[in-house]
């Protein structure tokens, strides 16, 4: 098979895919008149991080979907899934726990797992190609 006849994996994205963007470091105030000076300074208001009290639910749905691989580095993961202080946070652990979940079983299990994990972020189609960056 030629080069050229072999498609390539850097060609466009799928239009179907959807990224998954970290949360914003800002929360939505409970005031109205807050909410309206965040609501015309956010550039997306839905990417608000969601209240504090959100990240214990968020941290125990991460834990699960870790709790059945006895690894090292599984224990090694909830501990710093544990220490999380922010969803920001556990979203750059995304992809450690791909990892675990991919050598603990195999990588379908871990897009699955890691598609369930998503659900916490907000996402976003991807741009257009012909958008300016």
């Amino acid at each position: 098979m030629s080069r050229r006849a072999r498609r390539s994996t850097l060609e466009a994205p799928s239009s179907l895919r959807v990224e998954v963007c970290p949360p914003s470091l800002r929360q939505a105030p409970d005031r109205t008149w807050q909410r309206a000076m965040f609501w015309l300074l956010a550039p997306a208001p839905q990417d608000a991080s969601p209240a504090p009290s959100r990240l214990h639910a968020v941290r125990s749905d991460f834990t699960a979907l870790l709790a059945d691989i006895d690894t090292d580095a599984a224990r090694a993961l909830c501990r710093r899934i544990a220490d999380a202080g922010s969803l920001r946070e556990l979203w750059h652990l995304r992809a450690e726990a791909y990892r675990v979940i991919g050598l603990g079983y195999s990588q379908s299990v871990a897009e699955d797992r890691l598609a369930r994990m998503n659900r916490h972020f907000p996402t976003r189609a991807p741009r257009s190609q012909f958008a300016p960056l």
